[in-house]
């Protein structure tokens, strides 16, 4: 009877010890978005200089993020088209300096991670979402000498949802195309 009580106290705690905790490798882990621009082309943008935290156990089938985006570090290629979504048209960064990703629950197909779902603030408001994973993996990285995990994952939100509603009124997109890349380090 010990010796099943130790095993299983052991098992425990090996079972524990496996669950990690990462840093989000702000070099390595982006947001960007695209928009159909009337039919013509399509407007792009992104965040960068990202913010967050991840647990991830690939044995337990687990997982947790939280990301922030600071909206200080939008960029699009254009000073004028980025202050102009800075502006309370759009993102309103001045009221609302950051968006936010908290998941809540790791989707898997076998041992893969096929989804992220979770929670996306933005503009004061928070409706779900899932990012559908297009690749994941862990690796140990020869540069931070530790493990690194993370992916790509895309989703298309309707950003009237949270109160965007610039120019859909007269045909512009309401539909925004999300791509996250993250790559976290285990502390």
């Amino acid at each position: 009877m010990k010796r099943i009580l130790f095993s299983s106290l052991i098992a425990l705690a090996a079972a524990s010890a496996s669950a990690a905790e990462y840093k989000i490798d702000a070099h390595h882990t982006n947001a960007r978005f695209a928009i159909d621009h009337f039919a013509t082309s399509t407007n792009v943008g992104g965040f960068y200089d990202l913010n967050g935290t991840m647990q991830f156990d690939a044995a337990k089938r687990t997982g947790a993020i939280s990301l922030t985006l600071p909206l200080a570090n939008l960029q699009t290629g254009s000073s004028h088209f980025t202050e102009h979504l800075k502006s309370a048209d759009l993102f309103h960064a001045e009221k609302f300096p950051e968006m936010k990703f908290e998941s809540t629950k790791f989707k898997f197909s076998g041992s893969k991670v096929k989804a992220v779902e979770g929670n996306l603030t933005l503009l004061g408001k928070t409706h779900p979402v899932t990012l559908k994973a297009s690749k994941f993996n862990c690796y140990p990285s020869p540069m931070l000498k530790t493990e690194v995990c993370g992916g790509d994952f895309k989703t298309t939100i309707d950003r009237t949802k949270w109160g965007m509603n610039y120019l859909v009124d007269v045909g512009m997109s309401k539909n925004v195309d999300l791509t996250i890349q993250i790559e976290a380090a285990k502390q």
